[in-house]
Protein backbone atom coordinates (compact mmCIF):
# COMPACT_ATOMS: atom_id res chain seq x y z
CA UNK A 1 0.00 0.00 0.00
CA UNK A 2 2.68 2.67 0.84
CA UNK A 3 4.03 2.15 -3.02
CA UNK A 4 0.28 3.04 -4.27
CA UNK A 5 -0.05 6.25 -5.78
CA UNK A 6 -3.20 8.16 -4.19
CA UNK A 7 -4.04 10.25 -7.17
CA UNK A 8 -4.24 6.97 -9.37
CA UNK A 9 -7.07 5.96 -6.75
CA UNK A 10 -8.55 9.28 -6.47
CA UNK A 11 -9.34 9.78 -10.20
CA UNK A 12 -10.67 6.50 -10.44
CA UNK A 13 -13.00 6.88 -7.89
CA UNK A 14 -13.76 10.20 -9.53
CA UNK A 15 -14.47 8.53 -12.86
CA UNK A 16 -16.91 5.71 -11.20
CA UNK A 17 -19.13 8.19 -9.28
CA UNK A 18 -19.50 10.37 -12.47
CA UNK A 19 -20.23 7.36 -14.46
CA UNK A 20 -23.02 6.62 -11.94
CA UNK A 21 -24.09 10.08 -11.69
CA UNK A 22 -24.61 10.47 -15.57
CA UNK A 23 -26.47 7.57 -15.55
CA UNK A 24 -28.98 7.72 -12.74
CA UNK A 25 -30.78 11.02 -13.47
CA UNK A 26 -34.41 11.37 -12.39
CA UNK A 27 -35.63 11.71 -15.46
CA UNK A 28 -33.78 11.52 -18.71
CA UNK A 29 -36.20 14.26 -20.49
CA UNK A 30 -34.96 16.93 -17.99
CA UNK A 31 -30.94 16.73 -17.64
CA UNK A 32 -28.68 19.81 -17.97
CA UNK A 33 -26.59 19.68 -21.23
CA UNK A 34 -23.57 18.93 -19.88
CA UNK A 35 -24.68 15.38 -18.16
CA UNK A 36 -25.75 14.31 -21.52
CA UNK A 37 -24.17 12.87 -23.98
CA UNK A 38 -23.20 14.95 -27.75
CA UNK A 39 -25.89 13.78 -30.24
CA UNK A 40 -23.43 12.87 -32.51
CA UNK A 41 -19.99 14.78 -33.62
CA UNK A 42 -18.42 16.66 -30.70
CA UNK A 43 -18.04 16.15 -26.90
CA UNK A 44 -19.26 17.05 -23.81
CA UNK A 45 -18.07 16.42 -20.57
CA UNK A 46 -20.06 13.36 -19.79
CA UNK A 47 -18.16 11.67 -22.84
CA UNK A 48 -15.30 11.90 -21.26
CA UNK A 49 -16.10 10.03 -18.45
CA UNK A 50 -16.24 6.14 -20.00
CA UNK A 51 -12.69 6.59 -21.93
CA UNK A 52 -11.44 8.41 -18.55
CA UNK A 53 -11.97 5.01 -17.02
CA UNK A 54 -10.33 3.02 -19.69
CA UNK A 55 -7.59 5.26 -19.42
CA UNK A 56 -6.74 4.61 -15.55
CA UNK A 57 -7.55 0.83 -16.51
CA UNK A 58 -4.05 1.07 -18.24
CA UNK A 59 -2.60 3.02 -15.98
CA UNK A 60 -3.83 0.62 -13.38
CA UNK A 61 -2.33 -2.50 -15.38
CA UNK A 62 1.57 -1.09 -14.69
CA UNK A 63 0.81 -1.29 -11.35
CA UNK A 64 -1.12 -4.26 -11.48
CA UNK A 65 1.80 -6.49 -13.48
CA UNK A 66 4.80 -4.86 -13.83
CA UNK A 67 6.74 -6.92 -11.56
CA UNK A 68 4.62 -10.01 -12.78
CA UNK A 69 6.10 -13.03 -15.17
CA UNK A 70 4.62 -13.99 -18.22
CA UNK A 71 3.95 -17.47 -17.70
CA UNK A 72 0.50 -19.09 -17.96
CA UNK A 73 -0.75 -18.43 -14.42
CA UNK A 74 -0.26 -14.54 -15.12
CA UNK A 75 -2.56 -15.15 -18.43
CA UNK A 76 -4.79 -17.20 -16.76
CA UNK A 77 -5.37 -14.47 -14.31
CA UNK A 78 -5.95 -12.00 -17.15
CA UNK A 79 -8.70 -14.00 -18.63
CA UNK A 80 -10.46 -15.03 -15.80
CA UNK A 81 -10.90 -11.33 -15.15
CA UNK A 82 -11.80 -10.60 -18.20
CA UNK A 83 -14.14 -13.46 -18.74
CA UNK A 84 -15.73 -12.00 -15.13
CA UNK A 85 -16.04 -8.44 -16.37
CA UNK A 86 -17.67 -9.90 -19.64
CA UNK A 87 -20.13 -11.92 -17.83
CA UNK A 88 -21.91 -9.12 -15.60
CA UNK A 89 -21.99 -7.26 -18.52
CA UNK A 90 -24.10 -9.46 -20.27
CA UNK A 91 -25.85 -9.93 -17.38
CA UNK A 92 -26.84 -6.55 -16.93
CA UNK A 93 -27.96 -7.24 -20.60
CA UNK A 94 -30.00 -9.93 -20.37
CA UNK A 95 -31.62 -9.73 -16.61
CA UNK A 96 -35.10 -9.18 -16.18
CA UNK A 97 -37.54 -9.78 -13.04
CA UNK A 98 -40.01 -11.68 -14.98
CA UNK A 99 -39.29 -15.44 -14.98
CA UNK A 100 -37.56 -16.81 -15.85
CA UNK A 101 -35.08 -13.60 -15.28
CA UNK A 102 -33.53 -13.34 -18.87
CA UNK A 103 -34.93 -11.44 -21.80
CA UNK A 104 -35.72 -13.40 -24.53
CA UNK A 105 -32.26 -14.12 -26.91
CA UNK A 106 -33.28 -12.10 -29.60
CA UNK A 107 -33.64 -8.92 -27.20
CA UNK A 108 -30.12 -9.62 -25.15
CA UNK A 109 -27.43 -6.52 -26.15
CA UNK A 110 -23.97 -8.31 -26.48
CA UNK A 111 -22.07 -5.54 -26.61
CA UNK A 112 -21.95 -3.23 -23.41
CA UNK A 113 -19.71 -1.16 -20.74
CA UNK A 114 -18.22 -4.17 -18.95
CA UNK A 115 -18.15 -6.05 -21.61
CA UNK A 116 -15.68 -3.41 -23.54
CA UNK A 117 -14.07 -2.97 -19.65
CA UNK A 118 -13.01 -6.43 -20.29
CA UNK A 119 -12.30 -6.99 -23.26
CA UNK A 120 -9.72 -3.83 -23.36
CA UNK A 121 -8.62 -4.88 -20.15
CA UNK A 122 -7.43 -8.19 -21.81
CA UNK A 123 -5.52 -6.89 -25.02
CA UNK A 124 -3.83 -3.91 -22.96
CA UNK A 125 -2.91 -6.35 -20.05
CA UNK A 126 -1.64 -8.99 -23.26
CA UNK A 127 0.06 -5.62 -24.65
CA UNK A 128 2.06 -4.54 -21.83
CA UNK A 129 3.35 -8.23 -20.66
CA UNK A 130 4.59 -9.17 -23.58
CA UNK A 131 6.07 -5.69 -25.89
CA UNK A 132 8.07 -2.58 -24.71
CA UNK A 133 6.67 0.96 -24.25
CA UNK A 134 8.28 2.01 -27.94
CA UNK A 135 6.65 -0.63 -29.57
CA UNK A 136 3.17 0.08 -27.88
CA UNK A 137 3.59 3.81 -29.32
CA UNK A 138 4.17 2.28 -32.65
CA UNK A 139 1.02 0.24 -31.84
CA UNK A 140 -1.04 2.84 -31.05
CA UNK A 141 -0.65 5.01 -33.81
CA UNK A 142 -1.03 2.22 -36.29
CA UNK A 143 -4.17 1.47 -34.59
CA UNK A 144 -5.66 5.21 -34.78
CA UNK A 145 -4.82 6.01 -38.25
CA UNK A 146 -5.71 2.61 -39.50
CA UNK A 147 -9.07 3.15 -37.69
CA UNK A 148 -9.54 6.08 -39.42
CA UNK A 149 -8.68 4.65 -42.87
CA UNK A 150 -11.15 2.46 -42.40
CA UNK A 151 -14.14 4.43 -41.27
CA UNK A 152 -13.19 7.11 -44.59
CA UNK A 153 -11.95 4.82 -47.00
CA UNK A 154 -13.89 1.30 -47.21
CA UNK A 155 -16.59 1.61 -49.09
CA UNK A 156 -19.93 0.32 -47.48
CA UNK A 157 -22.27 -2.11 -49.33
CA UNK A 158 -21.30 -0.49 -52.93
CA UNK A 159 -21.22 2.88 -51.31
CA UNK A 160 -18.85 5.59 -50.13
CA UNK A 161 -18.61 5.51 -46.10
CA UNK A 162 -19.76 8.28 -44.32
CA UNK A 163 -19.23 9.29 -40.81
CA UNK A 164 -22.55 9.86 -39.92
CA UNK A 165 -24.86 7.48 -38.44
CA UNK A 166 -26.25 6.17 -41.46
CA UNK A 167 -26.04 2.28 -43.18
CA UNK A 168 -23.33 3.01 -44.75
CA UNK A 169 -21.11 3.68 -41.68
CA UNK A 170 -18.72 0.94 -41.58
CA UNK A 171 -18.64 0.75 -37.86
CA UNK A 172 -22.67 0.73 -37.33
CA UNK A 173 -22.73 -1.66 -40.69
CA UNK A 174 -20.40 -3.73 -38.20
CA UNK A 175 -22.25 -4.16 -35.90
CA UNK A 176 -25.55 -4.73 -37.59
CA UNK A 177 -23.80 -7.78 -39.72
CA UNK A 178 -22.22 -9.21 -36.44
CA UNK A 179 -24.81 -8.82 -33.86
CA UNK A 180 -28.58 -8.03 -35.45
CA UNK A 181 -30.94 -7.34 -32.70
CA UNK A 182 -28.37 -7.74 -30.16
CA UNK A 183 -27.34 -4.16 -30.48
CA UNK A 184 -28.45 -1.29 -28.09
CA UNK A 185 -29.56 0.82 -31.14
CA UNK A 186 -31.37 -1.04 -34.26
CA UNK A 187 -28.36 0.54 -36.69
CA UNK A 188 -25.38 0.88 -33.87
CA UNK A 189 -23.78 0.31 -30.81
CA UNK A 190 -21.78 2.95 -29.31
CA UNK A 191 -19.37 0.02 -27.55
CA UNK A 192 -19.65 -1.84 -30.95
CA UNK A 193 -16.78 -4.06 -32.33
CA UNK A 194 -15.49 -1.81 -34.84
CA UNK A 195 -14.90 0.65 -32.58
CA UNK A 196 -13.51 -1.09 -29.37
CA UNK A 197 -10.03 -1.36 -31.32
CA UNK A 198 -9.49 2.33 -30.59
CA UNK A 199 -10.55 2.21 -27.44
CA UNK A 200 -7.99 -0.06 -26.48
CA UNK A 201 -5.78 2.77 -27.47
CA UNK A 202 -7.42 5.18 -24.65
CA UNK A 203 -5.96 2.17 -21.67
CA UNK A 204 -2.38 1.73 -23.72
CA UNK A 205 -2.40 5.87 -23.19
CA UNK A 206 -3.05 5.52 -19.96
CA UNK A 207 -0.43 2.50 -19.91
CA UNK A 208 2.02 5.21 -20.97
CA UNK A 209 0.73 7.66 -18.03
CA UNK A 210 0.93 4.66 -15.67
CA UNK A 211 4.95 4.30 -16.64
CA UNK A 212 5.79 7.81 -16.70
CA UNK A 213 4.38 7.37 -12.54
CA UNK A 214 6.34 4.66 -11.45
CA UNK A 215 9.37 5.63 -13.11
CA UNK A 216 12.03 7.66 -11.37
CA UNK A 217 11.27 11.38 -13.93
CA UNK A 218 11.42 14.12 -11.91
CA UNK A 219 9.00 16.66 -12.58
CA UNK A 220 6.22 14.01 -13.36
CA UNK A 221 3.16 16.13 -13.28
CA UNK A 222 4.88 18.54 -15.72
CA UNK A 223 5.48 16.10 -17.86
CA UNK A 224 1.76 14.64 -17.86
CA UNK A 225 0.54 18.54 -18.55
CA UNK A 226 2.85 18.40 -21.36
CA UNK A 227 1.66 15.12 -23.02
CA UNK A 228 -2.10 16.29 -22.37
CA UNK A 229 -1.51 19.51 -24.38
CA UNK A 230 -0.18 17.55 -26.84
CA UNK A 231 -2.63 15.00 -27.12
CA UNK A 232 -5.43 17.72 -26.90
CA UNK A 233 -3.81 19.78 -29.90
CA UNK A 234 -3.57 16.46 -32.31
CA UNK A 235 -7.00 15.65 -31.47
CA UNK A 236 -8.26 18.80 -31.77
CA UNK A 237 -6.36 19.19 -35.07
CA UNK A 238 -7.59 15.76 -36.23
CA UNK A 239 -11.04 16.23 -35.31
CA UNK A 240 -11.07 18.35 -38.78
CA UNK A 241 -10.67 15.81 -41.10
CA UNK A 242 -12.13 12.55 -38.51
CA UNK A 243 -14.73 14.46 -36.23
CA UNK A 244 -14.64 13.89 -32.23
CA UNK A 245 -17.25 11.16 -31.91
CA UNK A 246 -17.80 9.24 -28.83
CA UNK A 247 -20.36 6.39 -30.39
CA UNK A 248 -17.96 5.78 -33.31
CA UNK A 249 -15.16 5.89 -30.70
CA UNK A 250 -12.77 8.16 -33.73
CA UNK A 251 -9.06 8.71 -32.95
CA UNK A 252 -9.40 11.97 -32.69
CA UNK A 253 -11.76 11.23 -30.09
CA UNK A 254 -9.26 8.99 -28.34
CA UNK A 255 -6.86 11.79 -28.01
CA UNK A 256 -8.76 14.16 -26.91
CA UNK A 257 -10.21 12.19 -24.01
CA UNK A 258 -6.45 11.11 -23.41
CA UNK A 259 -5.10 14.64 -23.32
CA UNK A 260 -8.39 15.69 -20.34
CA UNK A 261 -7.25 12.95 -18.56
CA UNK A 262 -3.70 13.30 -18.51
CA UNK A 263 -4.46 16.86 -17.31
CA UNK A 264 -6.76 16.34 -14.86
CA UNK A 265 -4.64 13.50 -13.08
CA UNK A 266 -1.36 15.71 -13.28
CA UNK A 267 -3.52 18.09 -11.13
CA UNK A 268 -4.54 15.65 -8.82
CA UNK A 269 -1.28 14.15 -8.58
CA UNK A 270 0.64 17.51 -7.84
CA UNK A 271 -1.76 18.06 -4.96
CA UNK A 272 -2.03 14.96 -3.38
CA UNK A 273 1.48 13.30 -4.02
CA UNK A 274 3.39 15.94 -4.65
CA UNK A 275 1.87 18.58 -1.94
CA UNK A 276 0.41 16.02 0.29
CA UNK A 277 -2.84 18.14 0.14
CA UNK A 278 -5.86 15.65 1.50
CA UNK A 279 -8.47 16.06 -0.25
CA UNK A 280 -11.15 13.35 -2.41
CA UNK A 281 -10.99 10.66 0.11
CA UNK A 282 -14.39 9.55 -0.62
CA UNK A 283 -13.27 9.33 -4.28
CA UNK A 284 -10.38 6.87 -2.85
CA UNK A 285 -12.93 4.87 -1.11
CA UNK A 286 -14.62 4.13 -4.19
CA UNK A 287 -12.62 3.45 -6.20
CA UNK A 288 -11.28 0.98 -4.35
CA UNK A 289 -14.89 -1.25 -5.72
CA UNK A 290 -14.79 0.77 -8.53
CA UNK A 291 -16.44 -2.21 -10.74
CA UNK A 292 -18.86 -3.76 -8.12
CA UNK A 293 -20.33 -0.39 -7.35
CA UNK A 294 -20.41 0.37 -11.16
CA UNK A 295 -22.38 -3.02 -11.41
CA UNK A 296 -24.81 -2.78 -8.56
CA UNK A 297 -25.76 1.00 -9.47
CA UNK A 298 -26.60 -0.41 -13.23
CA UNK A 299 -28.35 -3.38 -11.43
CA UNK A 300 -30.28 -1.44 -9.02
CA UNK A 301 -31.66 0.76 -11.24
CA UNK A 302 -32.74 -1.42 -13.52
CA UNK A 303 -34.74 -3.08 -11.45
CA UNK A 304 -36.27 -0.01 -9.53
CA UNK A 305 -37.24 0.54 -13.65
CA UNK A 306 -39.05 -2.37 -14.06
CA UNK A 307 -40.75 -2.65 -10.68
CA UNK A 308 -44.62 -1.45 -11.14
CA UNK A 309 -46.10 1.31 -8.60
CA UNK A 310 -49.24 2.19 -10.35
CA UNK A 311 -49.10 3.56 -13.39
CA UNK A 312 -45.03 4.10 -13.47
CA UNK A 313 -42.00 2.28 -11.80
CA UNK A 314 -40.53 2.35 -8.29
CA UNK A 315 -37.99 4.65 -9.81
CA UNK A 316 -40.52 6.95 -11.23
CA UNK A 317 -42.44 6.78 -7.78
CA UNK A 318 -39.66 8.12 -5.78
CA UNK A 319 -38.37 10.65 -8.11
CA UNK A 320 -42.16 12.11 -8.57
CA UNK A 321 -42.54 11.36 -4.43
CA UNK A 322 -39.80 13.19 -3.25
CA UNK A 323 -37.95 14.76 -5.73
CA UNK A 324 -40.30 16.80 -8.07
CA UNK A 325 -41.21 20.33 -6.20
CA UNK A 326 -42.95 23.00 -7.64
CA UNK A 327 -40.22 25.42 -6.32
CA UNK A 328 -37.49 23.34 -8.36
CA UNK A 329 -37.02 23.14 -12.04
CA UNK A 330 -37.22 19.14 -13.04
CA UNK A 331 -33.68 19.79 -14.44
CA UNK A 332 -32.64 20.32 -10.99
CA UNK A 333 -34.96 17.59 -9.26
CA UNK A 334 -33.47 15.29 -11.41
CA UNK A 335 -30.22 16.30 -11.16
CA UNK A 336 -31.17 16.24 -7.27
CA UNK A 337 -31.65 12.21 -7.52
CA UNK A 338 -28.89 11.33 -9.47
CA UNK A 339 -26.70 13.14 -6.36
CA UNK A 340 -28.51 11.13 -3.57
CA UNK A 341 -28.29 7.51 -5.74
CA UNK A 342 -24.39 9.13 -6.22
CA UNK A 343 -23.80 9.60 -2.59
CA UNK A 344 -25.76 6.09 -1.50
CA UNK A 345 -23.02 4.42 -3.54
CA UNK A 346 -20.13 6.81 -2.18
CA UNK A 347 -21.20 5.56 1.47
CA UNK A 348 -21.57 2.16 0.42
CA UNK A 349 -17.68 2.67 -0.82
CA UNK A 350 -16.74 4.04 2.47
CA UNK A 351 -18.01 1.41 4.74
CA UNK A 352 -16.86 -1.41 2.61
CA UNK A 353 -13.35 0.28 2.05
CA UNK A 354 -13.30 0.62 6.21
CA UNK A 355 -14.57 -2.83 6.63
CA UNK A 356 -11.19 -3.79 4.02
CA UNK A 357 -13.36 -5.75 1.65
CA UNK A 358 -12.00 -5.34 -1.48
CA UNK A 359 -13.98 -6.86 -4.19
CA UNK A 360 -12.12 -8.22 -7.03
CA UNK A 361 -13.48 -8.35 -10.48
Amino acid sequence: MKDRIISVDIFRGMTIVLMILVNTPGTWSSVYAPFLHAEWHGYTPTDLVFPFFLFIVGTSIVFAYRNKETNAATYKKISVRTLKLIGLGLFLGAFTISFPFFKDFAEIRFPGVLQRIGVVFFFGSILFLNFHWKTLIGLSIVLLVGYWGLMELVPVNGMESTLDRAPNNLANYLDVQIFGSHNYKPDYDPEGFLSTVPAIVSSLLGIFTGLILTSKQPKKATILVGIGGVLLMLGHLWDIVFPINKALWTSSFVLVTAGWANLILALIYYLTDIKGIHFGSIFRYAGANAIILYFLSSFISKVMGMIQVGETSLHGWLFDTIYVQDFMSMQLSSLLYALSVVGFYALLGYLLYQRKIFIKV
